[in-house]
């Protein structure tokens, strides 16, 4: 389940955040992020919700943890385990941000199955990187992920990107439905839960339902995400193209799950 933090906790998260927001055009903004979540013994779950955030920002920013870091920092163990866990979780999440799924999977190779039984986010990324190209063998990481942490949003959203990615995955929008439904609130109120979702009803022909689900996320996305802004316009442009042709061929084949 969703780890409940206590306002003296969620205060000590967003301050590690904050110190590395506002350092974030530098070169020590990881350095900062990771001594701070060491100070206050984050979990794995901590580190995740934290590290996901930080490291979009960083992107944003034009300075994206695969600048700031290197290779090593994922496959060279470090003495501390909240460090490398850190350096981990940033580094592989800007792969991910960049779509980069054998990158992913050529350095957790090189990680210890150990260390990935005490990191399911990471694993959760290994996954990403299987399920991103299409491979059927990832399924078995997404099905090991969700026993290992079962409701934990930010690792949810790690598998619902790999399934999304995976264009050839069997079963893929029945799958993306059931991811999203396990998000708090069943994704609604979740811009990118919602945006998933639409794609999964559009692929089922479903386009009411996917046309809701994408004007939903779009009054949801907050102000100033023009990127993710562009995606959901191209999926409701998506949407309604899809219709249309569905319309224009009656007789089309049933669309492929």
């Amino acid at each position: 389940m969703t780890q409940i933090l206590s306002s003296e906790r969620a205060a000590a998260l967003n301050g590690a955040a904050s110190a590395a927001i506002g350092a974030i055009t530098g070169n020590q903004w990881p350095t900062l992020l990771a001594e701070a979540l060491r100070e206050i013994e984050a979990t794995w779950q901590e580190s995740a919700e934290v590290c996901a955030d930080v490291a979009w920002q960083a992107r944003a920013a034009g300075n994206s943890a695969l600048v700031a870091l290197t290779p090593e920092h994922v496959t060279a163990a470090s003495p501390d385990p909240v460090i490398w866990r850190t350096y981990r979780h940033l580094y592989l999440t800007g792969l991910r941000y960049d779509f980069r799924c054998r990158d992913i999977e050529s350095l957790m190779n090189k990680v210890p199955v150990s260390v990935l039984n005490e990191d399911p986010y990471s694993e959760a990324l290994y996954g990403f990187a299987r399920l991103g190209q299409s491979r059927s063998d990832g399924l078995a990481v997404l099905h090991r992920v969700l026993v290992a942490a079962p409701g934990h949003p930010k690792t949810l959203h790690v598998l619902l990107h790999g399934v999304w990615l995976g264009t050839f995955l069997p079963g893929r929008a029945p799958l993306l439905l059931m991811l999203v439904g396990l998000l708090p609130k069943g994704g609604l109120d979740d811009p990118i839960a919602l945006f998933r979702m639409a794609s999964a009803r559009r692929a089922l022909g479903h386009y009411p339902e996917a046309l809701t689900a994408i004007d939903h996320a779009l009054e949801l996305l907050p102000p100033g995400e023009l990127a993710v802004h562009a995606d959901l316009v191209r999926e409701r442009a998506l949407i309604t193209t899809a219709h249309d042709l569905a319309l224009l061929i009656p007789n089309r084949p049933e669309p492929t799950p």
